[in-house]
């Protein structure tokens, strides 16, 4: 048929390359089902991997408050216990309300649930937590002492003890 021909898709594009380059024009499809399948395991597993490390992680981030604590509410049981007088004074108190506590002794066997204030009140927050105070004579060098043991326990943590000893130097 004569004289005016349309050219080739072919022909057009190779009028748009450049001199001297040598690109290929490739037919890409994207991926195929198995390939998806395959990525969408690849990064489940990647995933999983990660969020059981922060689960771990977050789970486990209450432990030193709750360590914390328990060292803190022995130390105040131990410090309050070691500021009264080693022996029981003429006429002293002798019974079971911490309020009139004046002597080491007295804080023998003392158990409280949950920790209390100087006054036998419950400090808010710190019902799950247990101690126990034993108070036993001991000898130091010679000299006459009282071991003091406070114990705190908490569900989460265990048992953290502090000993100390209460010597007569008044």
């Amino acid at each position: 048929m004569g004289g005016f021909s349309q050219p080739s898709f072919d022909t057009a594009l190779k009028s748009q390359r450049t001199p001297g380059s040598s690109a290929r024009i490739t037919d890409t499809r994207g991926v195929t089902l198995v390939e998806l399948i395959i990525s969408m395991v690849i990064i489940s597993i990647a995933l999983a991997g990660v969020l059981s490390v922060m689960n771990f992680t977050t789970g486990r981030s209450a432990d030193p408050m709750i360590q914390h604590q328990t060292i803190a509410i022995a130390e105040a049981y131990m410090e309050e216990i070691m500021l009264q007088g080693f022996e029981n004074p003429s006429g002293g108190y002798s019974g079971t309300e911490r309020d009139k506590f004046d002597d080491v002794g007295d804080y023998n066997s003392l158990h409280d649930e949950g920790a209390k204030d100087l006054n036998g009140n419950s400090i808010d927050g710190l019902s799950s937590y247990t101690i126990d105070v034993a108070v036993v004579p001991a000898l130091l060098n010679g000299v006459a002492a009282r071991k003091v043991t406070v114990s705190v326990n908490h569900p989460a943590m265990g048992t953290i003890s502090l000993t100390g000893y209460r010597t007569d130097y008044d």
